[in-house]
């Protein structure tokens, strides 16, 4: 009767002090090479519950080396233009203001925090644009809180990525996880077409560069000929003939590389990726935690048992042995 209560307000006031948050996902499907579906190793693998045509390609980065871009500060700090906003309309701000200012503490952590920053020396804001591997401390961990907030998950069967977003406001753990979505979106993009893009961008200045060249050849062959129409000379004849055959040459020059512009352009979207999204990133409707009912009983329960093992332990524990002579 002593204990019961104590505990109860103590657990009350620690755990109504910790601000609720709520989570959300959405699942993502993207395309992904098959260059070991069927044959031996496959059907070996399959037996373990593993399915290689989803895990395995050529490229270097994997579907389950996805979860590791939140390890990548560069990949992080792409997030603080994310523009957010509360569901109530009370704050619209940007990912990165919106954790820094607008985030709720428990009131021990706003003490101590305070604290801190007294005897913090004050930071120097970054000149000129930031550099995400080269953050104040401030920064580091908005970065690190992102981190925590943020987790992606691979099915090592199915390739399907999973994508979770922890925060204090429902509406803002939509926006954060579609936002990811696609951002992830355009990293396996630019990722998968890279090669592609660079092998078309250097054709097209090919192009570019054998059509300003034909163009020089015609127009030089088209006003020799137009200057000379009435000279029968030998030699005239021989210089037509051959400007003539080097504007063809510089024409087949052109068309040959105009060919390979093509399919390299045809390359970027055959290496393009399609994505499939499995689940939808929605609005949680209840709080994913903490759980404060449950987190009540469970301090409630232990300290009854501890209670109950102190009195037992007292009633049964030896007596002290009493001296005759006294």
């Amino acid at each position: 009767m002593k204990t019961i209560p104590i505990a109860f307000v103590l657990s009350c006031i620690y755990i109504f002090s910790l601000p609720r948050y709520y989570d959300t996902d959405t699942m993502l499907a993207p395309e992904t090479e098959n260059p070991m579906s069927g044959g031996t190793i496959s059907s070996i693998a399959s037996t373990f519950g593993l399915d290689l045509g989803n895990m395995q390609s050529s490229d270097a980065i994997t579907p389950l080396l996805y979860p590791n871009l939140m390890e990548d500060n560069g990949f992080v700090t792409n997030m603080f233009n994310i523009q957010v906003a509360t569901k109530d309309g009370k704050i619209k701000a940007n990912y990165h203001d919106y954790l820094k200012k607008y985030q709720k503490n428990a009131w021990w952590n706003t003490i101590f925090g305070a604290m801190k920053s007294w005897f913090s020396k004050k930071e120097e804001p970054a000149k000129g644009d930031m550099n995400p591997y080269y953050l104040t401390k401030t920064e580091d961990d908005i970065v690190k809180q992102i981190a925590e907030c943020v987790k992606f998950k691979t099915d090592k069967k199915t390739g399907v990525i999973t994508i979770t977003v922890r925060d204090q406001d429902p509406l803002v753990c939509k926006t954060i996880a579609d936002s990811v979505k696609f951002r992830l979106q355009d990293f396996i993009t630019t990722y998968r077409t890279n090669k592609a893009r660079t092998d078309y961008e250097y054709y097209k200045e090919l192009a570019a560069q054998a059509k300003k060249d034909y163009e020089k050849s015609r127009q030089l062959y088209a006003g020799y000929s137009d200057a000379n129409t009435h000279i029968a000379l030998k030699s005239v004849e021989l210089k037509a003939e051959e400007m003539e055959n080097d504007m063809q040459l510089k024409f087949n020059a052109y068309s040959t590389i105009n060919t390979q512009l093509q399919a390299a352009k045809a390359k970027v979207q055959e290496r393009t990726p399609a994505f499939t999204t499995l689940k939808g990133a929605a609005v949680p409707i209840k709080p994913a935690g903490p759980k404060r009912m449950l987190f009540v009983f469970l301090i409630l329960v232990l300290t009854f048992m501890g209670t109950c093992g102190y009195i037992l332990y007292d009633i049964v524990k030896p007596q002290p042995a009493i001296d005759k002579n006294h």
